[in-house]
């Protein structure tokens, strides 16, 4: 047991690490080629960060585990809520881009509707699936044009601490790096973690929303939490939205266009709580336009009950 232990202590390191690359290069990247961090936070960080979930569903689908395939992605969910973007707000409040929020809210809340309606109807087909693909790479076109058509705006309006003086694609080599380094952190933890749960007789489906959902989840909150630190708004907020969107739309969508899913029965009230969950982060960025730190620790607090619920 002893070398478990020591693979968790390896693997929060590589999470650090990994995450302070990814956050610096990433918005070095979004500098460059004139994009906001909020969108390099959405697609570049949210998505990259988001391997893990990828990873954990497409193997546990194969392997007919849709406990674990499903729970993965709800559980995650919730977690990038309030469990990382209630720790990076606690660290550091985060200003909320409202301009952009009602376009990536829009966004957020739709896949949130649409993987509740999958969730009634019990089966994600192949056709559904792709249904879900498509919306995705729509939303980044989209988005992709919409910044890049306000850029000059948006750049005028943040600042960053970072030097830009480095090439492109080095910086862009070294984010994914980053990625690199925080998903093998999380990947350590995880299986780790997933071996001490065993151990002490922990089953399947509360492992699939709790130990493999956090786990598979520490790179956003890797990432997020240095972002913060480093009062980068865009990069912080964005992973938690981009990565919701990418586990709703890419990570089942792609599941089921290799195999249909049985939606589990016993998974629909943890996919409301993560509704509700969804639904407070909309409405309180629309409203206050930031996430304060009293907010931040009202998430974790919420979290704390969730995973108390679960267990």
């Amino acid at each position: 047991m002893i070398l478990v232990y020591l693979c968790l202590i390896l693997g929060l390191a590589l999470l650090i690490y990994g995450g302070n690359l990814l956050v610096d290069n990433s918005v070095a990247i979004a500098k460059k080629i004139g994009l906001s961090t909020l969108f390099i936070g959405l697609v570049l960080v949210g998505f990259g960060t988001s391997t893990p979930e990828l990873v954990t569903s497409l193997t546990s689908g194969l392997q007919g585990s849709n406990g674990i395939a499903v729970g993965n992605v709800i559980g995650s969910n919730t977690a990038n809520i309030l469990l990382v973007l209630g720790l990076a707000a606690f660290i550091h409040p985060i200003n909320i881009d409202i301009h952009s929020f009602k376009r990536d809210g829009f966004i957020l809340g739709l896949s949130t509707i649409m993987l509740i309606c999958v969730m009634l109807y019990g089966t994600m087909t192949r056709i559904i699936g792709l249904i879900f693909v498509l919306t995705l790479i729509l939303y980044i076109v989209y988005s992709f044009y919409m910044d890049k058509k306000n850029s000059k705006n948006t750049s005028s309006s943040e600042t960053t601490n970072i030097s830009f003086n480095k090439n492109i694609w080095l910086a862009l080599i070294k984010a994914i790096i980053g990625i690199g380094l925080t998903c093998g952190g999380a990947y350590l933890l995880v299986e780790n973690a997933k071996i001490l749960a065993l151990h002490w007789g922990i089953s399947e489906a509360v492992i699939g929303l709790t130990i493999v959902a956090v786990g598979t989840s520490l790179p956003e909150l890797a990432a997020s939490v240095i972002a913060s630190y480093k009062k980068e708004n865009g990069v912080a907020f964005g992973n938690v939205v981009g990565s919701n969107i990418y586990n709703a739309l890419f990570i089942l969508g792609s599941v089921a266009l290799i195999l249909p899913i049985q939606m589990p029965e016993e998974m629909m009230k943890n996919t409301i709580i993560m509704a509700i969950v969804t639904s407070v982060l909309c409405l309180t960025a629309l409203t206050v336009k930031k996430v304060s730190r009293l907010m931040g620790f009202l998430f974790l607090c919420a979290y704390t009950v969730y995973i108390g619920y679960l267990f």
